[in-house]
């Protein structure tokens, strides 16, 4: 996608730098319209090394080629980070005093704009206003926070975290396919106590989880996140319970399946669980040298899912392996589909440096059949997408 994003002049264009670097990092072509006010809070080479391409700046540069209408025409999207209360006050007016208002008004490409300004600024009537105009034109506004200012001032005007900037814009281009579905989703890895303190658990943090919980969200989906001890910040656009053990997942998925269009089944979940748990902390000192555990097996949450199914549900199963050969891993996974009865069954390897706990992932879809519908690669937001490709392929 061909994406503008327009940085006004405000402290918190700082943080533009990482909005862009998002968008980038993102696969897309990116490029920065600067008001001269921002290019006083960071610096013109800066933008460009970033985004990659020349930073523009000037109403009067490339009149030949009619650049302040180009910019706008071309585009696919256009962000602005941050938007300060006097920008926003222009693009209500419609105003086309410099660049960056040229570029919007010539351009039918969807806005977004993540205001950051103090408190009262954001508070004020006008600002109100202008606010409500932008969004009665379809203007997408995010944010702003509620958090540290400038000084030792604090509260609603912060700008939004650039992750979260990104992940709105670009939720702005999504298919909006699942619309009135209604999707389950696990994630996360559970634990399974030993005593007090210590547990049996995995390394899996529930970024691929969530991105699938975000995606289902940005694609109109209405979705429940089930996550088992979380290492991220989940939003609040979905339904998000907690728990711990695998029992306690295995529970709250038999509650909330029956109303679920699609359920994801992307937690780690433990095969095993101690026996019995101690009910204070287990000391060295009484146990000797060696510690005996003695373990049960955990009920099997997916199979279970399968078994249980409502009439048209459809059911993704996930299997994590080691194996690195490419035949003998899909052999795993065309065993373990059948096994669990799942609609779809994404397959990926994880190990010591892939997989768990990263930014990206690699997996590949099977089908019933265990043959291949989808091979994917790149950050958990990118598969995240791919995979509900292939579940709304299963609804057409």
């Amino acid at each position: 996608m061909n994406i503008v994003v327009g940085v006004t002049g405000g402290i918190a264009a700082y943080k533009a730098v990482n909005v862009i670097r998002g968008l980038v990092l993102a696969g897309h072509d990116v490029h920065v319209v600067a008001t001269d006010a921002a290019l006083r809070f960071v610096g013109k080479p800066t933008l460009e090394a970033i985004s990659r391409n020349i930073v523009h700046t000037d109403l009067y540069e490339g009149v030949a080629e009619v650049r302040h209408v180009a910019i706008g025409q071309a585009a696919d999207l256009i962000v602005i980070a941050p938007a300060t209360a006097n920008s926003i006050a222009k693009l209500a007016a419609g105003l086309a005093d410099d660049l960056l208002g040229n570029t919007v008004l010539a351009s039918r490409a969807p806005v977004v704009i993540a205001p950051a300004m103090h408190t009262e600024m954001w508070q004020h009537p006008a600002t109100v206003h202008n606010i409500d105009v932008l969004r009665s034109r379809g203007v997408t506004v995010v944010g702003p926070a509620v958090g540290q200012l400038t000084g030792a001032d604090s509260g609603p005007g912060r700008l939004e975290e650039p992750d979260e900037i990104v992940r709105a814009a670009l939720a702005v281009l999504e298919p909006k396919d699942l619309v009135g579905r209604r999707i389950l989703v696990s994630a996360g890895g559970t634990r399974e106590a030993l005593d007090p303190v210590r547990y049996l658990g995995n390394r899996s943090s529930g970024k691929q989880g969530l991105a699938l919980a975000r995606a289902a969200v940005a694609r109109g989906a209405e979705v429940t996140l089930i996550g088992a001890n979380l290492e991220v910040q989940t939003p609040a656009s979905m339904r998000v319970l907690h728990v711990g053990s695998t029992l306690e997942l295995a529970a709250a998925m038999r509650d909330a399946a029956p109303e679920a269009d699609v359920v994801i089944m992307a937690a780690a979940v433990a095969d095993y669980r101690p026996e019995s748990v101690a009910e204070a902390k287990i000391k060295k000192e009484t146990t000797g040298d060696r510690l005996t555990l003695e373990l049960v097996k955990n009920p099997d949450i997916l199979a279970g899912l399968g078994e249980s199914r409502g009439p048209g549900q459809i059911i993704v199963g996930f299997a994590a392996e080691t194996e690195q050969d490419r035949d003998a891993l899909l052999a795993l996974g065309r065993a373990k589909i059948v096994r669990k009865g799942s609609d779809l069954l994404v397959l990926n390897r994880v190990g010591w440096t892939e997989g768990f706990g990263t930014e990206g992932n690699t997996v590949v879809v099977l089908d019933r059949l265990g043959d291949i519908v989808m091979e994917a690669s790149g950050s958990k937001q990118t598969v995240a997408d791919r995979i509900l490709d292939a579940v709304v392929a299963r609804f057409a």
